[in-house]
Protein backbone atom coordinates (compact mmCIF):
# COMPACT_ATOMS: atom_id res chain seq x y z
CA UNK A 1 0.00 0.00 0.00
CA UNK A 2 3.14 2.58 0.31
CA UNK A 3 2.37 5.77 -1.79
CA UNK A 4 -1.48 4.22 -2.49
CA UNK A 5 -3.52 7.20 -1.21
CA UNK A 6 -5.84 6.06 1.13
CA UNK A 7 -9.38 7.38 2.45
CA UNK A 8 -8.20 8.84 5.69
CA UNK A 9 -5.66 10.86 3.92
CA UNK A 10 -8.66 12.67 1.82
CA UNK A 11 -11.70 12.81 4.26
CA UNK A 12 -12.98 15.65 6.43
CA UNK A 13 -12.50 14.51 10.05
CA UNK A 14 -15.47 16.83 11.04
CA UNK A 15 -18.59 15.12 10.27
CA UNK A 16 -21.81 16.74 11.40
CA UNK A 17 -24.48 14.26 12.32
CA UNK A 18 -28.04 14.46 13.78
CA UNK A 19 -30.45 11.99 14.95
CA UNK A 20 -33.29 10.29 12.89
CA UNK A 21 -36.00 11.76 15.40
CA UNK A 22 -34.82 15.53 14.26
CA UNK A 23 -36.86 17.96 12.69
CA UNK A 24 -35.74 18.31 8.99
CA UNK A 25 -35.86 22.57 10.07
CA UNK A 26 -33.54 21.93 12.45
CA UNK A 27 -31.44 20.00 10.12
CA UNK A 28 -31.33 22.36 7.35
CA UNK A 29 -30.59 24.65 9.70
CA UNK A 30 -27.43 23.01 11.10
CA UNK A 31 -26.60 22.47 7.45
CA UNK A 32 -26.59 26.02 7.12
CA UNK A 33 -24.74 26.90 10.05
CA UNK A 34 -22.33 24.86 9.18
CA UNK A 35 -22.50 26.09 5.41
CA UNK A 36 -22.47 22.59 4.28
CA UNK A 37 -24.51 20.34 1.52
CA UNK A 38 -25.07 17.15 3.77
CA UNK A 39 -25.17 15.74 6.95
CA UNK A 40 -24.82 12.01 8.18
CA UNK A 41 -27.83 10.61 10.33
CA UNK A 42 -26.36 8.59 13.30
CA UNK A 43 -28.66 6.12 15.51
CA UNK A 44 -26.51 5.48 18.15
CA UNK A 45 -23.06 5.09 16.72
CA UNK A 46 -24.12 3.80 13.37
CA UNK A 47 -25.34 5.55 10.15
CA UNK A 48 -28.40 5.02 9.07
CA UNK A 49 -28.61 7.52 6.51
CA UNK A 50 -27.27 10.79 4.91
CA UNK A 51 -29.34 14.10 3.86
CA UNK A 52 -28.44 16.01 1.25
CA UNK A 53 -29.50 19.25 -0.45
CA UNK A 54 -31.28 17.54 -3.09
CA UNK A 55 -33.03 15.54 -0.90
CA UNK A 56 -34.23 18.51 1.14
CA UNK A 57 -35.85 19.94 -2.24
CA UNK A 58 -36.91 16.65 -3.55
CA UNK A 59 -38.41 15.31 -0.59
CA UNK A 60 -40.04 18.42 1.32
CA UNK A 61 -39.49 21.41 -0.95
CA UNK A 62 -41.17 20.52 -4.48
CA UNK A 63 -44.30 18.44 -2.63
CA UNK A 64 -44.58 21.88 -0.34
CA UNK A 65 -44.06 19.86 2.69
CA UNK A 66 -43.61 21.66 6.53
CA UNK A 67 -40.12 21.01 7.21
CA UNK A 68 -40.33 21.09 11.17
CA UNK A 69 -43.16 18.52 10.72
CA UNK A 70 -40.90 15.91 9.05
CA UNK A 71 -38.07 14.26 10.63
CA UNK A 72 -34.43 13.34 9.20
CA UNK A 73 -35.76 9.76 9.10
CA UNK A 74 -38.38 10.52 6.91
CA UNK A 75 -36.31 12.48 4.15
CA UNK A 76 -33.08 10.85 4.60
CA UNK A 77 -31.24 8.36 1.77
CA UNK A 78 -30.81 5.04 3.33
CA UNK A 79 -29.45 2.59 3.81
CA UNK A 80 -26.36 4.56 4.00
CA UNK A 81 -23.23 3.42 1.50
CA UNK A 82 -19.91 4.13 3.81
CA UNK A 83 -16.33 3.08 3.15
CA UNK A 84 -13.60 1.86 5.44
CA UNK A 85 -10.63 4.50 5.85
CA UNK A 86 -7.83 2.38 5.06
CA UNK A 87 -9.72 1.99 1.50
CA UNK A 88 -7.82 3.45 -1.39
CA UNK A 89 -9.13 6.66 -3.19
CA UNK A 90 -9.61 4.37 -6.15
CA UNK A 91 -11.77 2.46 -4.40
CA UNK A 92 -13.67 5.10 -2.81
CA UNK A 93 -14.11 6.72 -6.51
CA UNK A 94 -15.41 3.37 -7.72
CA UNK A 95 -17.84 2.65 -5.65
CA UNK A 96 -19.14 6.62 -5.48
CA UNK A 97 -19.67 6.23 -9.58
CA UNK A 98 -21.19 2.38 -9.23
CA UNK A 99 -23.59 3.78 -6.15
CA UNK A 100 -23.93 7.06 -7.86
CA UNK A 101 -23.37 8.60 -4.54
CA UNK A 102 -21.18 11.79 -3.93
CA UNK A 103 -20.93 11.76 -0.35
CA UNK A 104 -19.99 8.29 1.72
CA UNK A 105 -19.55 8.15 5.47
CA UNK A 106 -15.89 7.15 6.53
CA UNK A 107 -15.79 4.00 8.82
CA UNK A 108 -13.03 2.76 11.21
CA UNK A 109 -14.62 -1.36 12.35
CA UNK A 110 -17.71 0.17 13.48
CA UNK A 111 -17.37 3.88 14.20
CA UNK A 112 -17.95 7.16 12.34
CA UNK A 113 -14.71 8.81 11.63
CA UNK A 114 -14.84 11.04 8.78
CA UNK A 115 -16.84 11.67 5.17
CA UNK A 116 -15.74 11.40 1.52
CA UNK A 117 -16.91 13.64 -1.00
CA UNK A 118 -16.78 13.93 -4.86
CA UNK A 119 -15.09 17.18 -4.29
CA UNK A 120 -12.41 16.37 -1.30
CA UNK A 121 -11.32 13.22 -4.05
CA UNK A 122 -11.37 16.16 -6.80
CA UNK A 123 -9.02 18.38 -5.05
CA UNK A 124 -6.34 16.42 -3.55
CA UNK A 125 -6.27 14.53 -7.49
CA UNK A 126 -5.59 18.10 -9.03
CA UNK A 127 -3.21 19.07 -6.40
CA UNK A 128 -0.95 15.50 -6.97
CA UNK A 129 -1.53 16.58 -10.50
CA UNK A 130 -0.03 20.00 -10.44
CA UNK A 131 2.70 18.36 -8.25
CA UNK A 132 3.91 15.78 -10.59
CA UNK A 133 3.44 18.54 -13.59
CA UNK A 134 6.30 21.23 -11.30
CA UNK A 135 8.27 18.09 -11.67
CA UNK A 136 8.06 17.13 -15.23
CA UNK A 137 9.48 20.63 -15.88
CA UNK A 138 13.28 20.83 -16.63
Amino acid sequence: MAGMMLVRDVMSKDVKVVSPDSSVKEVVADMNKFNIGSIVVLEGDRPVGVISERDVLRRVVEPCLAPESLTARQIMTSPVITIGEMASIEEAAKLMARKKVRKIPVMDKQKLVGILTFTDIVTKVLAMLSVLEELMRP
